[in-house]
């Protein structure tokens, strides 16, 4: 049985990795998840700078997930590189760096400087706000969406993913402009964004007053995305939103996707991407599918 797929020419053992900023990188889940048997980990977003963060409270639950508005806090990629390589590369991991900026400059100072780093492959966070274009982010404009993967993808010298924001009228729009610019793939869903108001307090819950929510209320949300971008473009597709079963992971796949990413189902259950992945292999089991590969976009 083939639980293997091949992403720009990456090879990954399964089609499961985790959602950047749900796993840290690797470090808090050694101990509960053999980070070789994942088919890859994505890191926490990294910068050229450290990042502290959104000020607190900036996690809330909601029904059928969560909310937050961290703010891609992070060490910079200097104690990055230093720190968090090494111990994945140790574990035996597939490494895909997800990487984050304020400026087209800052995104393509990360890449340039992970170029010579034994990584895998960059997942490219046009979520964050572009500070010189009025705080819009990156993502939610096709111009400023295939800038970016132009300017990144000319530097880069691992394949990137370009990870879409479902806060779009089109994602389909978005897709073609990434695969236009050069993406060697994309990842969707992000968060969609949200709002919570504590009514006891008359307070917005989270102190940005908005964040993104995740988590299973979501799914249904992001298989139709993934299913829309898969009939849009000719690159492969990593589906993420609400993943918590095998099942799950499926509906993703069957949809289109190559690879999934587990990512809020992880703070609950920490062994939630090892059950995916044996969930997967009693499906196929089950149906008699002998490759992970017959089942990608099988739903038309």
């Amino acid at each position: 049985m083939n639980l293997s797929v091949n992403i720009a020419g990456v090879t990954w053992k399964n089609p499961v990795t985790v959602a950047s900023g749900t796993f840290g990188s690797g470090l808090e889940y050694g101990q509960f998840v053999d980070l070789s048997k994942l088919g890859a980990v994505t890191t926490k977003g990294v910068a050229n700078v450290p990042w502290p963060g959104n000020p607190t409270p900036r996690v809330a639950e909601t029904y059928g997930g969560m909310m937050n508005a961290i703010g891609l806090q992070n060490p910079g990629i200097d104690v990055f590189c230093k720190r968090d390589i090494p111990y994945l590369k140790d574990a035996g991991a597939t490494i895909v760096v997800n990487v984050c900026g304020k400026s087209q400059e800052d995104y393509v100072e990360v890449v340039e400087r992970l170029g010579d780093e034994p990584i895998d492959m960059m997942e490219i966070n046009v979520s964050c706000p572009n500070v010189k274009e009025g705080g819009i982010a990156f993502g939610q404009n096709p111009d400023a969406l295939y800038e970016i993967t132009k300017a990144v993808k000319a530097k880069a010298k691992q394949p990137i993913i370009m990870k879409l924001s479902p806060n779009v009228t089109d994602i389909t729009e978005m897709a073609r402009a990434a695969e236009a610019g050069g993406a060697d793939a994309v990842s969707l869903i992000n968060t969609l964004t949200g709002m919570k108001i504590d009514v006891e307090r008359q307070k917005f819950v989270i102190a940005n007053k908005t964040g993104g929510v995740s988590g299973p209320a979501i799914h249904p949300i992001a298989v139709r995305m993934v299913y829309q971008v898969a009939n849009a473009v000719n690159i492969p597709i990593i589906g993420m939103g609400g993943i918590r079963t095998a099942e799950d992971a499926l509906e993703f796949i069957m949809a289109g996707a190559t690879a999934v990413s587990v990512g809020t189902a992880n703070f609950n259950n920490p062994y939630t991407t090892m059950e995916v992945i044996a969930g997967i292999e009693d499906y196929m089991r089950r149906h008699n599918v002998e490759d992970i590969n017959d089942l990608i976009g099988i739903v038309k």
